[in-house]
């Protein structure tokens, strides 16, 4: 079938844009969006994935209050219409690579929103993500991220805030390709031999991006449970990359190598804020602080994981209906850990509390934090000038990590 993609001359294969060339059901594309003022203890996020060989396209809007989070999910058959837009909740692209407006119409539930979402630099390309198991390949996916600022409108129930630039900023990434097993469609790795056990596995993940006065920027850190920074055979791959940007027509800052100094919760794997000390490709030093402004708030709600919608299904999945299904829930996260109790599969469909635990490496009595965090944060230039801002982090350690005594 033909879409209004398939007028321009872009196409990369020799089937219409509704085909892909992949027939695997962890092939997707999509968008996240953030929006968030450190000021207010405010973070927004917003975004769409569309699984082409299910035939479905999910989404979420979710707005974080000081840890109270509630979250709304879409669901709807993609092919119908294949466009940004589920039921109440569009994307338009004013400018591509630049602005887009976010727009979740009045509905059934207590959000939504009319933001102009707006680029203060370049969108940064990763490395190209790829990761392979036995021979087969399970990662292999390209990525761009890029800082912002945002304006416009968010009403939650009866609270209305105005977005304005200076106080609101945003991130945002956009990616497409084979990312992961998404559950429960695909990944059932009990019929198949063992996965082979990484040689270096991944232990830190420290990802930003942000804006700060003049400056804004993105890099991310991945390292081995001894501290290291390798290449390594899973869905992120690289070492360490970024970039710092000031504005659209300044310089360019190409990052070469960074070492942190980070602080956690005392008892716990939450990042509490820390220092990373940066070089940059002419040898010149570069110092970031980070403050979390606000609790972070918790994937699990966005709908990506088993056992995250009220079916026990995920935003793959189908939910009854082909044109549209809606849900909502609201939660309070304020207080972290907690304990984590995901949707009960219903006749039969999705994965049970304890595979979707298992999923995450947690047991039964494991409890679960948020990894996304709202930073305030200052960047020290070579020169001495300080730049301030705020930004998203998202930070986690799986397992073993060296440097910080994490067993």
């Amino acid at each position: 079938m033909l879409s209004k993609y398939d007028e321009f001359p872009v196409h990369q294969a020799s089937r219409p844009f509704a085909h892909i060339p992949s027939t695997d059901l962890s092939w997707d594309d999509g968008y996240y969006f953030g929006v968030f003022s450190a000021e207010h203890q405010v973070f927004l996020l917003t975004g769409m994935r569309i699984n082409p060989n299910a035939d479905m396209v999910g989404g979420y809007a979710i707005i974080n209050i000081a840890g109270r989070q509630y979250s709304v999910r879409f669901s709807r058959c993609w092919r119908q219409q294949i466009d940004t837009v589920i039921g109440p909740l569009s994307y338009e692209f004013v400018e591509p690579m630049k602005s887009i407006r976010l727009k979740l119409e009045a509905n059934d539930s207590a959000l939504s929103f009319d933001i102009l979402w707006t680029g203060v630099a370049p969108a940064f390309e990763e490395d190209h993500h790829v990761a392979e198991t036995r021979g087969r390949i399970t990662t292999d996916q390209t990525r761009y991220s890029q800082p912002g600022v945002a304006s416009g409108v968010i009403r939650l129930g009866d609270k209305l805030y105005d977005v304005a630039p200076g106080s609101w900023s945003g991130a945002r990434d956009h990616s497409w390709g084979l990312y992961a097993d998404r559950k429960p469609l695909g990944g059932h790795h009990e019929w198949l031999p063992p996965r082979a056990v990484p040689a270096v596995p991944r232990a830190l993940r420290f990802w930003t991006l942000f804006e700060a006065g003049d400056w804004s920027g993105f890099f991310h850190i991945h390292e081995s449970p001894t501290g290291e920074q390798l290449k390594m055979n899973d869905v992120f791959g690289s070492p360490f990359e970024g970039k710092l940007f000031n504005g659209w027509n300044g310089p360019v800052v190409t990052l070469s190598a960074a070492r942190h100094e980070l602080r956690f919760r005392p008892g716990t794997r939450i990042f509490d804020g820390g220092t990373i000390h940066l070089t940059d490709e002419q040898g010149r030093a570069w110092t970031q602080h980070f403050e979390v402004a606000a609790p972070p708030w918790v994937v699990q709600t966005m709908g990506y994981t088993q056992g995250s919608w009220k079916d026990g299904g995920t935003m793959h999945t189908y939910h009854g209906n082909e044109t549209l299904v809606m849900e909502w829930d609201d939660f309070d996260f304020s207080l972290q850990p907690f304990d984590y109790l995901p949707y009960q599969p219903r006749n039969g469909r999705g994965a049970s509390s304890a595979e979707v635990l298992a999923s995450f490496g947690l047991g039964s009595g494991d409890k679960i934090h948020g990894v996304e965090f709202l930073v305030r944060t200052e960047l020290v230039a070579p020169d001495g000038s300080r730049h301030r801002g705020q930004g998203q982090v998202e930070n986690f350690i799986h397992g073993r990590f060296d440097p910080y005594g994490f067993e």
